[in-house]
């Protein structure tokens, strides 16, 4: 058992390096593991808008403190610009502002920009500590060593940030040859913010692209960043806990993904069902083809049209998928049908926006695993826009008006009971509240 942990164990795996066992029944939405982040770095287009120590937004009337030294970097408040502070900035503070400028550094792609900055963060912790770069048995520094290095061969280690003492380089490689296959997106409301590296969460969990569990992030100014890894079902007492690595929904680039970046081949049931398809047949090009893959997609899930007036979502296999709806697993198909609805939604298209959020619906039903947290984040747009489709009726029916009421309701019912699963996540104002902020419209009208 893991010292500190009552639900996990770790036990050799038949393929992997090790497994994470629960040692006990797991409900859903049971907080697995919580682990703080060893380094961190926000995204460039968040930069200036969320604190750099605690990833959080500002608070209603306040601005961010900007850094006198570097002019890079803003913080919440004195607390978390001192935290930051001895944690690594002190170290990079002065180059910084020179290195982004450096030609060295503007000649790189933007995922190797964030390498850079997220090592040239941790560098500059390590040789805060006591012992600098020099790990202790158990710390975050000795679990991050042990971790199975890329696959990909003579990698090239970007350009860090001058840091004294420096670090030597054979620990700089070591480092950089984890980054690519044990580093985490840092999400707000599912959408990423930055990039981290949390060792202890990447030493226990393998991947499956039919999780039983997925990560959330907690954004506090009192504790910092930390990652939560939440049961999205039920979890029986001896079963592996797992993660997605990738978005599930990644159908045909996964498998080339997995195997580059992080050495394996998924063997997962969703993954030897997509692979003995072989070649996908061709997407229709057609509009009126489109809608009918859409029309057989929703009737094959189980929606009746364009409405979903169950209590709960129905339920399909992956496996029971006919071959006439293959071409819904084409990436592009879901790409196409999520920018309609966004689009649309958006500029007030809501009959288009409605037919292809219900069909994106059915293809979330199909590929994610029930309970996963972007069919609920999926149903609470839903929601909003079929409020939305009905305000703007002219001089609607009472029965128009009870049909868009009962529709949004049933939307939000089911957002909710996957959603209050996940759990609050990132920002303080989240889908939760959305959720009874339009439940409270609803008894209003």
């Amino acid at each position: 058992m893991l010292t500190g942990n009552d639900t996990l164990r770790l036990v050799p795996h038949p393929k992997a390096r090790d497994q994470a066992i629960s040692i006990k029944k797991l409900e859903a939405g049971s907080l697995i593991l919580s682990t703080p982040s060893f380094a961190s770095i926000l995204l460039a287009t968040q930069k200036g808008h969320r604190c750099d120590t605690c990833f959080r937004l500002p608070a209603d009337g306040t601005s961010l403190r900007r850094c006198t030294g570097c002019g890079s970097y803003w913080y919440c408040d004195l607390d978390c610009q001192t935290e930051q502070w001895h944690a690594h900035h002190k170290r990079i503070c002065k180059n910084y502002t020179k290195f982004t400028a450096s030609l060295a550094f503007q000649s790189l792609r933007v995922h190797e920009r964030n390498d850079s900055l997220l090592l040239s963060h941790l560098l500059a912790h390590l040789s805060l500590l006591s012992t600098p770069y020099a790990p202790e048995d158990s710390s975050p520094l000795s679990i991050f060593l042990s971790l199975l290095p890329s696959p990909v061969p003579d990698m090239s280690v970007p350009p860090v940030c001058p840091i004294s003492p420096t670090p030597p380089l054979d620990l700089l490689r070591t480092l950089y040859t984890r980054f690519g296959n044990n580093n985490f997106a840092i999400h707000s409301h599912l959408t990423t913010i930055g990039h981290g590296v949390f060792p202890l969460a990447s030493r226990l969990f393998n991947h499956s692209c039919v999780p039983n569990a997925a990560a959330r992030y907690s954004l506090s100014p009192s504790h910092g960043l930390w990652m939560e890894v939440i049961a999205i079902r039920d979890i029986l007492s001896g079963e592996e806990t797992c993660i997605p690595y990738l978005d599930p929904a990644m159908t045909q680039s996964r498998h080339q993904i997995l195997e580059l970046t992080y050495g394996f081949r998924c063997d997962c049931s969703a993954c030897l069902y997509i692979r003995s398809l072989g070649t996908l047949p061709e997407l229709p090009t057609e509009p009126t083809e489109l809608d009918d893959l859409g029309r057989q997609l929703r009737e094959f899930v189980g929606i009746k049209d364009t409405l979903l007036l169950a209590p709960t979502l129905p339920s399909k296999s992956l496996e029971s998928t006919p071959s006439s709806l293959h071409a819904v697993f084409h990436e592009a198909y879901m790409s196409s049908l999520s920018g309609t609805f966004s689009r649309c939604s958006h500029d007030g298209d809501y009959d288009i926006a409605l037919d292809s959020g219900i069909t994106l619906l059915a293809l979330y039903i199909l590929i994610y695993p029930p309970g996963y947290p972007q069919i609920g984040m999926h149903l609470l747009e839903l929601a909003k826009t079929q409020w939305n489709a009905g305000i703007v009726l002219p001089n609607p029916s009472t029965e128009e008006r009870s049909k868009v009421k009962e529709q949004t309701r049933v939307y939000l019912s089911l957002a909710r009971s996957i959603l209050q699963i996940y759990g609050p996540e990132g920002d303080d104002v989240g889908p939760l509240q959305e959720i009874k902020i339009l439940e409270s419209l609803l008894i209003e009208e």
